[in-house]
């Protein structure tokens, strides 16, 4: 039967009840992460689990967890699960309480869930993907990864409809991210990615990006670049925990560069899947070029 966590103890999924005025149920009051699994183990969880605390501690929500004692829980669970491959949810809600838009008056523990799903994976190079542009229509603390996600879901939505897997975001022509990821260009064999500003969540996947690009040279830049740069750019990725390092080969219908993926892209792609492999074990027999 498949397990669950629920404030720190694993049950089984059909035991768990949630309360009708938890925050997070009645107003996204909370935060989450989502960890990728490879050969059932927790890739990049320490990044994870210290942006979750970090999210939490920006809206005033106390984890009563070091990350330690989360990731330990985690494994358990996938252990439990018997994962190989695929994805972990948690979320941290302030709590329940009677409905008030302002924080209880009185101390509430924390709501805290964590489920798996299995996600297969073989390893290959991702492939190009199609992308719309859309105007950013979220709040203003983009850097908190809340449960309010409205203005995401719209914009996936938006793209959706349209027959595409992404859609990127802009605020007065200036490129933020994607509705799911963050977006990066590259011009001449440079790197051009949005600071980590509070108009962005800064993405572990990008993250993991930045360092490879120092590690094999590709010069980068953390700056601002607009709709236009975009559009002209050789190459344009999104990066994410699910999608991992992923080509957009066409965006608004125009092709991006030769509309495949490129030079650029692909060694960033097969580092990436080097350090899949580094924390987590070989994880394929051949990789696709």
């Amino acid at each position: 039967m498949e397990k669950m966590i629920l404030n720190g103890e694993i049950r089984n999924r059909s035991e768990i009840k949630m309360e009708l005025e938890d925050r997070g149920y009645q107003f996204g009051d909370g935060v989450y992460e989502v960890i990728r699994i490879y050969n059932g183990k927790l890739f990049t969880s320490e990044m994870h689990l210290t942006r979750l605390i970090e999210s939490a501690s920006k809206i005033s929500i106390n984890i009563p967890y070091t990350v330690g004692e989360i990731e330990a829980q985690l494994k358990d669970l996938v252990a439990e699960n018997e994962i190989t491959f695929g994805t972990v949810y948690m979320q941290f809600t302030r709590g329940v309480s009677p409905r008030n838009h302002a924080f209880p008056s009185t101390d509430v523990t924390p709501v805290y869930v964590a489920y798996t799903k299995e996600v297969p994976y073989n390893g290959a190079l991702k492939p190009g993907a199609k992308a719309i542009t859309i105007e950013d229509i979220r709040w203003l603390r983009c850097d908190i990864k809340s449960l309010n996600l409205l203005g995401n879901i719209l914009a996936k939505q938006k793209a959706a409809e349209a027959g595409c897997f992404e859609a990127i975001q802009h605020r007065d022509n200036m490129v933020t991210e994607g509705s799911s990821s963050n977006i990066s260009i590259i011009v001449n064999d440079e790197l051009k990615t949005h600071p980590a500003t509070n108009l962005i969540l800064n993405g572990i996947t990008r993250q993991v990006m930045l360092k490879i690009c120092k590690d094999l040279g590709v010069s980068y830049q953390e700056e601002v670049f607009t709709l236009e740069e975009l559009m002209a750019a050789d190459e344009v990725i999104m990066t994410s925990t699910t999608a991992e390092i992923m080509p957009i080969t066409a965006i608004d219908g125009q092709s991006i560069g030769s509309g495949e993926p490129g030079t650029v892209t692909r060694q960033i792609q097969q580092a990436f899947h080097a350090e899949i492999e580094r924390q987590c074990g070989h994880v394929i027999e051949s990789i696709v070029k």
